[in-house]
């Protein structure tokens, strides 16, 4: 009997085990100190905490659940790396769940999100405004602006969105259609990550 393919393979594979991202709904915002983020689900309880690590070779950023257990780690593949490769691990497993891949092109913010063993794409994740993104990498004081980004399955279909609030810290809705077929855990996890890796 035939291996099952990557894209004939239901999203849990890629689920992350120290951790249940089952809601549809997160919020995601930058607390006092840059690049420290909290994700609350729809309750308003804290499903995760993230904080970039400063002074390692490689850019890292290790998240804990709400009850400050490892949840997974997410590590930039190149030294210093600016546009590239960020590789998320599960915490339990210490197995690679995705790798976040970004489109550097023309300032314009687009991310894919990939199966670490075959680079099959599962979702991408796409700026809703070009300009506004442009701008964000060219002026600072842009980043007042909220961005906004859509989600995408890997056939392109809409499955959800991420939605930026005026804030004086950064803030961010995220929200997955229950019907999605995309890796939800994963796709949380890259958004949550975004602001901090496009506000370097």
């Amino acid at each position: 009997m035939a291996e099952p393919s990557a894209s004939d393979s239901p999203s849990g594979d890629y689920d992350i085990s120290t951790v249940d991202l089952d809601d549809d709904r997160y919020e995601v915002k930058q607390s006092a100190i840059r690049n420290k983020y909290v994700v609350r689900d729809s309750t308003g309880d804290v499903a995760l905490r993230g904080k970039q690590k400063m002074f390692k070779m490689k850019e890292e950023f290790p998240f804990v659940t709400g009850d400050d257990e490892d949840a997974f780690t997410v590590k930039a593949g190149g030294i210093m790396d600016v546009a590239g490769n960020y590789t998320i691990t599960d915490a339990g497993t210490d197995e690679e769940v995705v790798v976040l891949d970004e489109d550097y092109s023309l300032f314009v913010e687009n991310w894919t999100v990939r199966d670490p063993d075959t680079g099959e794409a599962l979702a991408t994740i796409e700026s809703k405004s070009k300009p506004l993104s442009a701008l964000r990498h060219l002026v600072s004081v842009a980043n007042l602006i909220p961005n906004k980004y859509e989600i995408f399955d890997a056939d392109g279909d809409h499955v959800g969105d991420i939605e930026g609030k005026f804030s004086l810290r950064d803030a961010y809705t995220v929200s997955i259609d229950d019907a999605s077929d995309v890796p939800k855990e994963a796709v949380i996890a890259s958004a949550c990550i975004l602001d901090a890796l496009e506000n370097q």
